[in-house]
């Protein structure tokens, strides 16, 4: 899904009116109509709705929703600033359509302090959409103040008021806590990103039918993984493949004390698919990489840490859980790169190595997968000051280096060397655990084995990695669920995809 900047968005509404033809108040209608519908599905134990409206087209959503609302059987009351002010002209007519029905009352904002807003009532807020170009002030900023005070259930319109599509916010700005937001067509980046996403609470994104001519011609260099990407980069497997088909998965990790993160790489990649698999990793691993992954094969690489890193062109290498930072693995590693040519994964210590001289970076053969977390990317590349201006980092150092970054992330960002970025929306906190990142590892060198393309295989493994977590959350919660249970739901992500492949034929 193609993700559009706010003047991106303004312009998809032109162009449906002006190409459907549809007019803008029954474009408005057809937005409003959808949010009705979602909150009367949703909303059965609630009935009492109290909608707080801009004098904007965001505003005249408001009034239409809590039109249709009542029309559904809800009880609505309606707040604006001034019944008798000026309103956009779309808002305009849904206030004196509105004016129509007695049973909804349209109050000033004036009056919130003697409403009485019981444990039933939710707020829907309607004040600002993607069109605010400056912070809230005097009795908006106010206003949302009062409303963020409230323990109400509150639903966004398209976006919560105070908060730019595009844009990080000020450290004292003032912005609408929601607890669902109800928006139009397609994602906005900023609720992507962990600064600005707190705000927005759970997201749905509702299809109000603008054109699709528009959403397929246009251009953007910002997009959010969805099925129907998945769908056509999975590639079900042949019933008459070999094992010589799925290429050779070797994962390089371990050292004394941390042999775990090999594992969990080993098996991933295993779960993964790849044809063969296997674990160069000390002698001091052995027993428990054979016990616990013998699909794998064991290649030592020395007694206690890694000191040798073999080289085979054919095999597509994973360099770096529970690597560990010993003299002479940070010196077999960087003659390994000093060699190597084709595309590796690297993540973990593999790049706390490479971070310790910038000139390092230039070592990193060109069409590789690095996976930094926050912390691992600011040592690789410096720090920024949020999370937007460390995806244009990200996006400078992608092109220069011409390799993929996956920045983790609680919404994960793949970074292409085209500087194209596709954010993740699978996934959750439970993978907030040590062993996580590891699995991830294994998936993304199984992938490369099996000869998906460098951006193939970062779309697939991060949404593979993500899909497997919230089945897994399913079953222990986020905070029991380990990352061997992750593992084991990988199995679970990929009979679901062969179900879709079947249906699609």
């Amino acid at each position: 899904m193609k993700i559009f900047t706010a003047e991106q968005i303004r312009s998809w509404d032109q162009f449906t009116i002006s190409h459907e033809p549809v007019s803008s108040v029954q474009l408005m209608e057809r937005a409003s109509m959808a949010v009705a519908n979602w909150i009367s599905d949703h909303c059965k134990n609630h009935k009492k709705m109290v909608v707080f409206c801009g004098n904007g087209n965001n505003g005249g959503d408001g009034l239409a929703i809590a039109r249709l609302l009542y029309l559904k059987g809800f009880d609505a009351d309606v707040f604006v600033d001034d019944p008798k002010g000026r309103f956009s002209d779309d808002a305009l007519v849904n206030l004196k359509r509105l004016r129509d029905f007695s049973g909804v009352s349209v109050r000033k904002f004036s009056d919130i302090e003697q409403y009485y807003f019981d444990d039933k009532t939710i707020i829907i807020d309607a004040l600002f959409g993607t069109g605010l170009s400056r912070p809230l002030e005097g009795k908006y900023r106010l206003l949302v103040d009062q409303l963020n005070q409230k323990d109400n259930i509150k639903i966004s319109v398209d976006i919560p008021s105070g908060l730019s599509a595009d844009e990080m916010p000020g450290d004292h700005d003032m912005l609408l806590k929601a607890d669902y937001t109800l928006s139009f067509q397609c994602w906005k980046r900023s609720f992507l990103h962990p600064e600005s996403g707190q705000y927005t609470g759970e997201i749905v994104i509702l299809d109000i039918n603008l054109s699709k001519e528009y959403s397929e011609t246009t251009q953007t260099e910002y997009f959010v993984i969805d099925d129907s990407l998945i769908e056509n980069i999975f590639k079900p497997r042949s019933d008459f493949s070999h094992k010589g088909n799925y290429g050779r998965a070797v994962i390089v990790g371990g050292s004394y004390g941390k042999i775990g993160a090999a594992v969990l790489a080993t098996r991933s990649a295993l779960k993964t698919g790849a044809g063969l698999t296997f674990t160069i990793a000390p002698e001091c691993g052995y027993e428990i990489l054979q016990t616990s992954c013998p699909e794998a094969m064991f290649m030592k690489g020395g007694k206690d840490f890694i000191t040798e890193f073999e080289e085979d062109k054919d095999f597509a290498y994973g360099i770096g859980p529970g690597l560990g930072t010993h003299p002479e693995t940070e010196k077999g590693l960087l003659d390994f790169l000093k060699r190597r040519t084709d595309p590796l994964i690297l993540d973990a210590d593999a790049l706390n190595i490479i971070s310790k001289d910038e000139k390092n970076l230039k070592l990193i053969p060109q069409r590789s997968i690095i996976t930094p977390h926050p912390k691992e990317f600011e040592r690789l590349f410096g720090s920024t000051d949020n999370s937007f201006k460390r995806l244009e980092l990200a996006r400078d150092k992608a092109q220069e280096l011409n390799i993929y970054i996956i920045l983790k992330d609680h919404h994960t960002q793949i970074i292409t060397p085209d500087r194209n970025v596709y954010y993740n929306i699978t996934g959750n906190a439970g993978l907030a655990k040590g062993g996580s990142g590891d699995i991830l590892t294994g998936i993304l060198t199984s992938l490369s084995s099996q000869r998906y393309s460098g951006e193939q295989t970062c779309i697939l493994g991060v949404w593979l990695h993500g899909r497997a977590a919230d089945l897994a959350s399913e079953k222990h919660s986020k905070e029991a669920m380990l990352p061997t249970d992750v593992i084991d739901e990988l199995g679970t992500v990929f009979q679901e995809l062969n179900r879709k492949s079947v249906r699609n034929l």
